[in-house]
């Protein structure tokens, strides 16, 4: 039997083409819906995107029949714009009926009334509305097309205990034929099934069918070297040039934002594989907002781009000799911003918003993305449509650290691309366990 599902206006604004994916059923958007889209439609991000991308999609659907009535879909189903179906009598007592999320709860109880027969379902992406439709008797969830269960996802790492004789194999031949089918560029730690301390870290050739040894695992990037198994296992996919993708998923002082940045130095300023480090993270504050910045643009991203301040200051910390391997012109002054500054005048780096990513061709750039968990699938797909010719792109985050409104740490952009890509052989993707910035920052991880 058909279901009917009452769509919130924040999976539309999540979404844009979220009425398409339910099948054969009826999709109902209350009007209200479409009220608070038109409030959004003049924002220049996201959100102002999605909005007016919904509103030419219905727009078309309007030449197809009468919207109020309900316009057949391919699938089966029908998709339909409601006017009137409002039942403010049959509110829980205490909910307001001027509030947009109650009125788009009334619809829910209409339906629910006039087909008894029917399963009616409230699909919305908040919390608050999900609880309140329980309360008043009305079934609800979460839009989960695009969910990942983050208790199964892909780690890019397996380890196998083996007879020592297969370990002893592999370091003599340099390689081990492997018969169990992986992903592409997965990891390997093999161990003694007997207990000692014998082990070998390898990586799945699927084209040999065989594990073979990291090539790029112990370099020195930019005088950051790999302290675990699971940073080497990084190391390997940000040195690799042959994979485009890299994502690297993890808590707080793992490591993810310094090797990719330590990386992505070494590619740019010392070997030349790219033209450029371009650096960029989501405009999301955490806590609240401290309003308007004064300054150019640059003043004004600087409080936002903290954090990647800070690994560029550890990492020229470091004593790197800036003449160790290529003649550089030295630069003025010895400070981060100098240091920073210098690269940014040669056209080697550049820290921008990801505001102004979207529009833009990106060719033979290394790009960082961080906190990508603060991003949707759609902004996600956005920017890895923005790479050009030989652009690698790296994706880092920690799923547990969302401060998006309506993302969780099964519906973002990161879990959802390390999920998708996970058999693609231009990619590669490495889960880090182990905190490397302090033991008092390992411990609150642990135990907060």
């Amino acid at each position: 039997m058909k279901k009917i599902f009452i769509i919130d206006t924040n999976v539309l604004l999540h979404d844009p083409l979220a009425i398409t994916k339910f099948q054969d059923n009826d999709v109902v958007i209350p009007l209200v819906a479409i009220e608070e889209m038109d409030n959004q439609k003049r924002r220049q991000d996201e959100v102002g995107r999605n909005a007016r991308r919904v509103a030419r999609l219905i727009d078309e659907l309007r030449g197809k029949g009468k919207i109020y009535e309900g316009v057949p879909t391919e699938k089966g189903g029908t998709i339909k714009v409601e006017l009137n179906h409002q039942h403010f009598d049959k509110l829980c007592a205490g909910l307001e009926r001027s509030k947009s999320d109650n009125r788009i709860l009334a619809v829910a109880l209409a339906y629910k009334e006039e087909f008894p027969d029917k399963q009616v379902i409230l699909v919305t992406k908040d919390t608050y509305l999900r609880i309140k439709a329980d309360v008043c008797g009305v079934n609800s969830e979460d839009y989960k097309t695009d969910k990942v269960n983050l208790d199964e996802l892909y780690t890019g790492i397996k380890e196998v205990q083996v007879k020592p004789e297969l370990i002893d194999q592999f370091y003599s031949k340099n390689i081990l034929p492997w018969e169990e089918e992986l992903f592409p560029n997965q990891f390997v730690y093999l161990t003694d099934e007997y207990g000692s301390s014998k082990s070998a870290l390898t990586r799945y050739n699927p084209d040999k069918k065989a594990l073979v040894p990291l090539l790029f695992a112990n370099t020195d990037a930019w005088g950051i070297k790999a302290r675990n198994k699971e940073q080497r296992f990084a190391m390997e996919l940000l040195m690799d040039d042959h994979v485009s993708l890299v994502t690297l998923v993890g808590q707080a002082g793992t490591g993810k934002t310094l090797l990719a940045v330590a990386a992505g130095l070494q590619k740019v300023i010392e070997e030349g594989v790219y033209r450029k480090l371009l650096i960029t993270r989501p405009v999301i504050p955490l806590g609240n907002d401290i309003g308007f910045l004064p300054g150019d643009k640059d003043e004004k991203m600087r409080p936002w781009m903290s954090p990647i301040y800070d690994n560029l200051e550890y990492i020229f910390g470091q004593g790197r000799d800036m003449k160790k391997e290529k003649e550089f012109d030295k630069p003025k002054g010895n400070n981060i911003d100098s240091l920073i500054q210098y690269f940014k005048d040669k056209g080697q780096l550049e820290l921008e918003a990801l505001t102004y990513i979207r529009g833009r061709t990106i060719p033979r750039q290394y790009l960082i993305v961080d906190e990508a968990q603060n991003l949707t699938p759609h902004e996600v797909k956005t920017i890895l449509t923005r790479a050009g010719e030989g652009t690698k792109v790296v994706l880092t985050g920690d799923p547990q650290q969302i401060d998006h409104p309506y993302l969780d740490s099964s519906s973002n952009g990161l879990t959802y691309v390390v999920d998708k890509f996970k058999g693609i052989g231009l990619a590669g993707h490495v889960t880090f366990v182990k905190g490397e910035r302090s033991e008092l920052a390992q411990t609150a991880a642990e135990i907060i």
